[in-house]
């Protein structure tokens, strides 16, 4: 008889690295690649490996996450066994309502664990972009009997100081860093968890009324410190967590390339998403649409290169688009230049508007981190006509045409509502 596996997936991050894209949504639910929302990635990967016995842990702004996957109709998770439970924390008797970290998230769902009475537990992070076969982590723990393993991939050394770092030997994991500043190698910890259930439940049960709160911390590094085996199963396929601007613009833009190194089109394995029910792409005479990706209901009557266009988008004639997001429902106008931007919903972008203008590539004044030269407009925001908007430059959302004081936006700076920062 097949051993049982639930699995939580991990929702409720803030996103504190992605300014005004995670304003009014948990990093989980960001659009991605034309069509998709992030979380689409896990679920698919879930359902493609077998696995419907899910729990999804939220916390922050969790209503654009629950509307996009509602009884999970989309991912076959819409089951009288089984299926996907939004695990929203609420108030228990005697206990806390906020998840206070990962391990707290999974203890404070100890009846989900209890109902299904799994033998492994895979825990997973719902805001990366990658295509796994999560059978065959769990066939590498069962080979080598392991309580914990965790899925590891090699980063380039300047991506080093985002991810927790590992040593392995074979395949066992003699060292974890958080986020280090001189890593002992370039394997980084992709977020995915498989624990043996007793381990698990019995570990939780102990650390967290301790006030021990995260799985990183106080059972992957508290067991390495008690001389307990970790194993590493290596994954060599394209991923990215998206939790950087940067990130998840390059994790976009490599879907323009001719032949990028993530494929959404392989039929073996097929990203599930909930779709919107708009008409097919229109492209008028005078438009010129070149290694894009334009999504249902786009209307193209100006220029278009090495972009990704969301449901909805109209371009205009004589608007130009140039290695930039643009999200679902944003209207482009005549004259208008985006290069090198991500454009979030709803946005409205008036005649001659020039976005990421200029060669100035100064650091933003709020977001030092932001230095790449990719400029941001929040969901739901209109700019004025003339408006110029240079580079490392973020526009919140829903902002008006009012609150443009003057017709130039140098690079690096904001126009940002203080309330909820």
């Amino acid at each position: 008889m097949a051993k049982k596996v639930i699995t939580f997936i991990l929702a409720g991050g803030k996103g504190s690295r992605l300014p005004v894209l995670t304003r009014k949504r948990a990093t989980a639910a960001l659009p991605y690649g034309g069509k998709y929302r992030v979380i689409d990635f896990t679920l698919s990967n879930c359902v493609n490996s077998g696995i419907f016995d899910i729990g999804l842990l939220t916390q922050f702004r969790p209503l654009s996450l629950n509307q996009h996957i509602g009884v999970g109709k989309p991912w076959d998770l819409d089951r009288l066994r089984g299926g996907i439970r939004i695990l929203q924390p609420y108030l228990r008797e005697g206990g806390s309502s906020w998840y206070r970290g990962t391990a707290d998230a999974v203890y404070q769902n100890m009846d989900f664990i209890d109902d299904t009475m799994p033998d492994y537990i895979l825990i997973l992070s719902g805001d990366q972009v990658y295509k796994m076969d999560y059978t065959k982590l769990i066939e590498f723990h069962k080979e080598k009997g392991a309580e914990i393993s965790i899925a590891t991939i090699e980063v380039s050394p300047e991506q080093t100081k985002r991810f927790g770092i590992v040593e392995i030997q074979g395949d066992e994991v003699v060292s974890f860093e958080e986020k280090p500043e001189k890593p002992k190698s370039n394997i980084a910890f992709m977020g995915i968890y498989l624990f043996n259930r007793d381990y698990l439940v019995d570990k939780l049960k102990t650390i967290v009324p301790e006030g021990k709160y995260s799985l990183v911390e106080d059972v992957i590094i508290d067991a390495l410190s008690n001389g307990e085996k970790v194993y590493a199963y290596r994954f060599n396929g394209f991923w990215d967590d998206i939790g950087t601007i940067e990130s998840y613009y390059n994790a976009n833009m490599e879907l323009v390339k001719p032949l990028p190194r993530f494929d959404l089109y392989d039929r073996n394995w097929i990203i599930r998403t909930k779709s919107e029910e708009k008409p097919p792409v229109k492209v008028g005479k005078d438009a010129n649409v070149v290694h894009s990706i334009v999504a249902n209901g786009c209307i193209v009557n100006g220029e278009v290169i090495n972009s990704v266009l969301f449901p909805g988008v109209y371009v205009s004639e004589s608007a130009k688009i140039v290695d930039s997001i643009v999200m679902n429902n944003t209207y482009i106008a005549e004259g208008s230049v985006v290069h090198k931007a991500i454009l979030d919903k709803d946005i409205y972008i008036n005649r001659n508007v020039i976005v990421g203008d200029g060669e100035d590539y100064m650091p933003n004044e709020r977001f030092p981190e932001l230095t790449c030269g990719i400029t941001v407009i929040g969901k739901g925001t209109h700019i004025p006509e003339g408006v110029r908007i240079g580079r490392n430059a973020l526009i919140d959302a829903f902002i008006g045409e009012e609150d443009f004081s003057s017709p130039v936006l140098p690079s690096g700076k904001n126009i940002i509502k203080e309330e909820g920062w």
